[in-house]
Parts: structure tokens; sequence; C-alpha cells
């Protein structure tokens, strides 16, 4: 059972049943040429926010070896699309002009589609120089992501594209994450299943 905090930011509604702090493990499949690249990692990932209108993102892995050798993080923001109004703070610390808007329950629901789901945006930075762009759709306890964007820096790995898929099962966190990496067109990369951390 999903349950919402009414004291959250309004349009946080459609992706709440994130928030919070997940632990569990995951592995990686990846086949690039003749060569599979295979490996069992943990990983804690955390969803919360700070009052503003958009998930704060971070996932930490570890190889699940003696030592618990940190692997990658990542970190980003999740927030339903929408264009931005003059009430919306920025471009930089800019603040907006009049009232915030969509900051009801009613005001949030103009955004949903005719399906039923809610757009998304996430924008996912890695320190190894990647950053990803995301669109996507919520709808329920499921959200489906594919990258619009990749932005490489030039000390880089090739990287071009990807898909996610997260979806809450059975009280768990499932999540399956798909590339297009080192010369390879998109194919399985990587999943997991995370519990709930009290």
């Amino acid at each position: 059972m999903i349950e919402l905090d009414a004291t959250n930011p309004a349009e946080l509604a459609p992706i709440s049943w994130l928030i919070g702090l997940w632990e569990g493990t995951g592995i990686v499949d990846y086949k690039v040429g003749d060569e599979t690249r295979s490996l069992e990692f943990g990983q804690r990932l955390s969803f919360t926010h700070d009052g503003l209108p958009h998930l704060n993102y971070n996932s930490y892995t570890w190889l699940l070896d003696e030592g618990r050798t940190p692997h990658v993080t990542e970190t980003g923001y999740w927030k339903l699309t929408r264009p931005a109004l003059e009430g919306d703070p920025g471009p930089g610390l800019l603040p907006g002009i009049g009232s915030r808007p969509f900051t009801t329950a009613r005001s949030v629901e103009t955004l949903r589609r005719s399906d039923g789901s809610f757009e998304i945006e996430v924008s996912i930075v890695h320190p190894g120089g990647v950053n990803e762009f995301y669109l996507g759709r919520a709808s329920g306890p499921r959200i489906d992501l594919a990258t619009d964007a990749v932005m490489r820096t030039a000390s880089a790995k090739e990287y071009a594209a990807a898909t996610r898929l997260y979806g809450l099962v059975d009280n768990h966190l499932l999540w399956a994450w798909d590339i297009a990496a080192l010369g390879q067109d998109l194919r399985t990369h990587a999943s997991g299943r995370l519990s709930r951390v009290e």
C-alpha cells in the first residue's frame, strides 16, 4: 500500500512513493562484443526532497566482496514535466514573480495525461563525466524512462543512450537499466531489488 505524506509538495504526489532510503542487491550482465561483463553489487538508493517540487536522487553501490569495495555513484533530480512559469525561481538564483504554481492537488491533476500517467523528467549525473537527461512517465507505482540526451566530457567512456524502469512490487523497489555504450546497441545492463530501510 502506498501512503502519501500530505506535507510533501503537491507536485511530488505522483512520484512520492519513491521517497525514502532503499537498500538491496543487484547484478550487472552486459555483453561487449564476445565478452560478457558480470558482477553482483550492493546498493543504497535514496529519494528525498527539500520542500521544492523535485526529488533529490542519490545512488551508491559497492562490490559484494569481503571488503565491500566502493563501486559507482550517481546523483540527480526527478520532477514532473511542465512548463516553467513566472512563479518558479530561476534561472540561476533569480526569484520567481508571484505565487509558485502547482501547489494544490487540483492544479497538479491538470498535468495528468489522458491515459492516467504523468510525464516526468530526470537528470542523472555520474562522476565519470556523463550526464543523462531522461523523459518518461509515472503511472501509479511504475516509472518508465528513456534518455532524451546524453552529454559526456572528453574524458568519459563512450555512452550513447539508456532506458530505466522502476516499479514497486510487493513493497520492494525493482529496477532495470538498459544502456547503449562502448560501441554496443541498447541492451540489458543491470537490475536490482531493494527494500525500504526504516
